[in-house]
């Protein structure tokens, strides 16, 4: 009896609790985590790892509103991995820069050359998805914050000669970007066997203005970041670009790196036979962004290493070895008659550098160059620009250099990389992006792959003029073989002699692009 009635109580008092509960929940009309204070879910939302805040966003209008909010602004992310083991190496940037809140606009991933470049982009695209744009490219060396020590590195492979250099030939530096009100595309160079690459050059621009015109209203981009292949001479490729680009269109990046991508367009992704000379990562307006949005720049500075050395000389003759993609020549010096040989003409340039300090330094000559250049239908323009063309060696009938595009008439002088001048150069750069009044979220570093601790005697100096002046925003970078760099001079520093022969490609220096943000309103 007394079971019974206490089994009669508990269903009585558990109809009487779900009745209840029922009741509260007819009158509940708002769920209980939107009655979270507003200030509070913030301080908790911005606290949350990338894929975890993705998943914020789709819980209710209210979360939505607050983590675009909280994503209001531009922001870079970037890891550096030394770990030899490529899975490692992928987990750990991985886990660095989704650590925080981002939506990935773009993606860069650079690797020593120890790594497979084809498994690292399997692996990436895989933990990255399909819709964001993405490169990947072998470099000479990286430079990057490490993700589990976040000490900032300079790292490469060393030579025999380079007893200041770590031997490190496995590593990943990444980088994700979010970049609100622009748009950005991985847009590809391709190469057929029916088409020469003149023609598919002037393709390559047209699809980089189409792709900025489609979602700017405009085709101008605000910057591009190029990847070359390094069996392709990008000289001719970059002269057109810089020829059909207005002068505050950025273009920096990679002369030679072998590399992969993916754009976000899937037909613009090759397949079969088609190859890619390059890759453009392209930034545009976007002419749909919201009135609160503000203004994303990209500003190039430039840190200088090489400097001029002996007379101008003027070529003679020019003969062209197209399958090793040399030059042979001869030359007369300026006002003179007499036509030297490449003996003669390196016995001069030797006798001028008796005094230089640098061991072997490397040799160039800086060829200014007059073309006509013109994209479709457009009228012919003529465009000077200097180009630098690595010195081979000279004897008694030419003097031998890297490269094509020479002519006959053109005028050059020699450069030699100088640490002196470089040191001083990267001091320059220094002082020019300080004097950026603007708010920097995000930098990258492209040096040349000669430069570096064994160069300078010091670590770090290649980062100096980003690291001391923005030590707490998101930096990485790497050493190539063949630095672009293009933009508006101010910040470049070329001189009023160079102004009229500007230099887009250049030999050991250093290029640095930094990401600046302006708001909408001052209040914002």
């Amino acid at each position: 009896m007394a079971e019974a009635e206490t089994s009669s109580f508990s269903s009585s008092s558990s109809s009487s609790s779900t009745l209840r509960m029922s009741k509260t929940k007819t009158h509940r009309t708002t769920p209980w985590f939107e009655e979270i204070n507003g200030d509070v879910l913030q301080n908790i939302l911005e606290r949350l790892p990338a894929v975890w805040f993705a998943s914020a966003t789709c819980v209710s209008k209210q979360w939505n509103r607050v983590c675009n909010r909280i994503l209001s602004r531009p922001k870079l992310a970037s890891a550096l991995s030394l770990n030899p083991s490529l899975d490692i190496a992928v987990k750990e940037v991985f886990d660095k820069v989704l650590s925080e809140p981002i939506r990935p606009h773009f993606a860069i991933a650079n690797l020593g050359s120890g790594f497979s470049l084809i498994d690292a982009f399997r692996l990436i695209t895989k933990r990255l998805g399909s819709s964001t744009p993405l490169i990947v490219s072998t470099a000479s060396g990286l430079i990057g914050r490490e993700a589990l020590t976040n000490e900032f590195r300079e790292v490469k492979p060393s030579s025999e000669a380079d007893d200041y250099v770590e031997d490190i030939d496995t590593g990943i530096v990444f980088t994700l970007g979010y970049v609100p009100g622009l748009k950005v595309d991985a847009i590809p160079l391709l190469r057929t066997a029916k088409e020469p690459q003149e023609v598919m050059t002037d393709k390559f621009v047209k699809d980089i203005k189409d792709y900025t015109a489609s979602v700017s209203g405009c085709t101008s981009p605000v910057g591009i970041i190029m990847f070359g292949d390094p069996r392709v001479d990008m000289k001719p490729i970059i002269d057109v670009l810089d020829y059909a680009m207005p002068k505050e269109t950025v273009i920096v990046g990679d002369e030679r790196g072998n590399f992969r991508y993916r754009s976000g367009n899937e037909t613009r992704n090759v397949s079969g036979s088609t190859k890619s000379d390059a890759i453009a990562l392209t930034f545009a307006r976007d002419k749909d962004k919201s009135s609160g949005i503000g203004d994303i720049q990209f500003h190039v500075a430039l840190s200088n290493g090489v400097s001029a050395v002996g007379p101008i000389y003027k070529a003679a003759s020019v003969r062209v070895n197209k399958p090793d993609c040399t030059t042979w020549l001869t030359a007369k010096r300026e006002g003179d008659m007499d036509i030297l040989d490449g003996q003669r003409i390196l016995d001069d340039i030797y006798d001028e550098m008796e005094n230089h300090t640098d061991e072997s330094p490397d040799l160039y000559i800086g060829v200014t160059k007059r073309r006509k250049y013109c994209i479709e239908s457009e009228k012919m323009r003529l465009i000077t620009s200097l180009a630098l063309h690595g010195v081979i060696e000279g004897d008694e009938e030419y003097l031998y250099v890297n490269g094509v595009n020479i002519k006959t008439g053109d005028y050059f002088q020699f450069y030699h990389s100088d640490s002196n001048f470089a040191l001083s150069s990267s001091s320059d750069a220094y002082v020019n992006l300080k004097s950026l009044k603007k708010e920097v979220f995000g930098g990258l570093i492209f040096a040349c792959c000669g430069r570096g601790e064994s160069f300078f005697g010091r670590c770090n100096v290649d980062s100096f003029p980003l690291l001391e002046n923005f030590p707490r925003v998101p930096l990485a970078g790497i050493f190539c073989c063949g630095e672009i760099g293009r933009g508006p001079s101010s910040l470049i520093g070329e001189s009023n002699k160079e102004k009229s022969a500007h230099c887009c490609m250049h030999v050991f220096s250093t290029v640095y692009l930094a990401m600046s943000y302006t708001s909408a309103c001052p209040e914002c």
